[in-house]
C-alpha cells in the first residue's frame, strides 16, 4: 500500500490567531516537515475582530524584520486592507478607495506585479475594464447585495482568487495566488464563519497575515450582512516552513516558552 499523507488538525474552539499560527509552525519544525493537508481553526473573536496574543505576534514581527519579509499586518492587507474600511460608510467607499491606490500598491512591491488578493475579490475580471462598483466581477459586492435581496442560497457567499487563464503557467515558481477560494457560511442565528483554500501556505512569513488577513474579510462580509464572525476555518493543501529552521532557531523557542505559559 502507498504511503498517505497524515493531516495535521487545529481545531479547538477557544483558540486565538497567534496560538493556532504558533502550533502549526512548531509542528512543521520540530521535526522538519511540510503538513500535507493542515486545517486550522480560530473561534476567539471579540465583536468580530479576531483576538491575539501580543507577545507571539510581536515575536513575528520582529523576526520578520530581522530576516528582511513583510510583517503580519502587511501580508493581511493583501487580504483586506483594514485601514482603508471605514463601517459608519456605504461599502462601495471602501472600494473606491482601494481602487485609488491600487497602482502605488503593485508598483511598491515586485510580488504584487501579478496581482493582490482583494484586488481579484472586488475586480476578478479587471483587465477587462470592467466597474468594481457595479457588476458581478466585484464578488463581496454581489455576495452582500443578493444575500440583503433575500436570496439565501449559501452557494452564492463564495468567491474565487485563482484563474486558470492567468494562473496556470509553466514557471517553476508562481508566488501569487496561494489563496485559492473564499466562503462566507452563515450559522446559528448571527453569525458566521469564513473559510479559506490554500493551495500551498508558507507558515513563516504568510500563515499569521493570512490568518489575520481572512479574519478582517470575513469581519467586514460579516458587517454587511448584519451578522457577527465567530469562527475562521483555514483549509491548507501544504503547509511548509519558507526559511531555515536555524533562522527562526530564536523564535521557535520563544513559542514554545509562550505556548508552555498561556496553554
Amino acid at each position: 500500500m502507498s504511503e498517505q499523507c497524515e493531516p495535521f488538525v487545529i481545531r479547538e474552539d477557544d483558540l486565538n490567531v497567534s496560538v493556532a499560527w504558533a502550533r502549526a509552525l512548531l509542528a512543521a519544525v520540530n521535526p522538519r516537515r511540510d503538513l500535507i493537508p493542515l486545517f486550522i481553526r480560530v473561534g476567539k473573536f471579540n465583536g468580530g475582530e479576531p483576538c491575539e496574543d501580543r507577545t507571539v505576534r510581536e515575536l513575528l514581527d520582529k523576526t520578520l524584520a530581522k530576516l528582511g519579509r513583510q510583517s503580519c499586518h502587511t501580508v493581511a492587507n493583501t487580504i483586506f486592507p483594514q485601514s482603508f474600511w471605514n463601517r459608519e460608510k456605504d461599502q462601495t467607499t471602501l472600494y473606491r478607495r482601494y481602487k485609488n491606490v491600487l497602482p502605488r500598491l503593485k508598483a511598491v512591491e515586485s510580488r504584487n506585479c501579478r496581482g493582490l488578493y482583494f484586488e481579484r475579490l472586488i475586480g476578478f475580471e479587471q483587465n477587462q475594464g470592467d466597474d468594481t462598483d457595479d457588476n458581478k466581477s466585484n464578488q463581496l459586492e454581489h455576495i452582500i447585495r443578493t444575500y440583503l435581496e433575500k436570496t439565501r442560497r449559501r452557494t452564492v457567499l463564495q468567491a474565487a482568487i485563482f484563474d486558470p487563464r492567468r494562473d496556470h503557467t509553466e514557471g517553476p515558481y508562481l508566488k501569487f495566488p496561494c489563496l485559492q477560494h473564499v466562503t462566507f457560511v452563515p450559522c446559528g442565528k448571527c453569525g458566521m464563519a469564513v473559510n479559506g483554500f490554500y493551495a500551498m501556505q508558507y507558515l513563516f512569513e504568510r500563515a499569521y497575515g493570512n490568518y489575520l488577513g481572512l479574519c478582517r474579510l470575513g469581519n467586514f462580509v460579516a458587517h454587511e450582512l448584519g451578522l457577527e464572525l465567530v469562527q475562521m476555518n483555514c483549509m491548507i493543501g501544504i503547509g511548509k516552513v519558507d526559511v531555515k529552521s536555524s533562522d527562526i532557531r530564536g523564535l521557535t523557542s520563544g513559542l514554545e516558552n509562550r505556548l508552555a505559559k498561556i496553554q
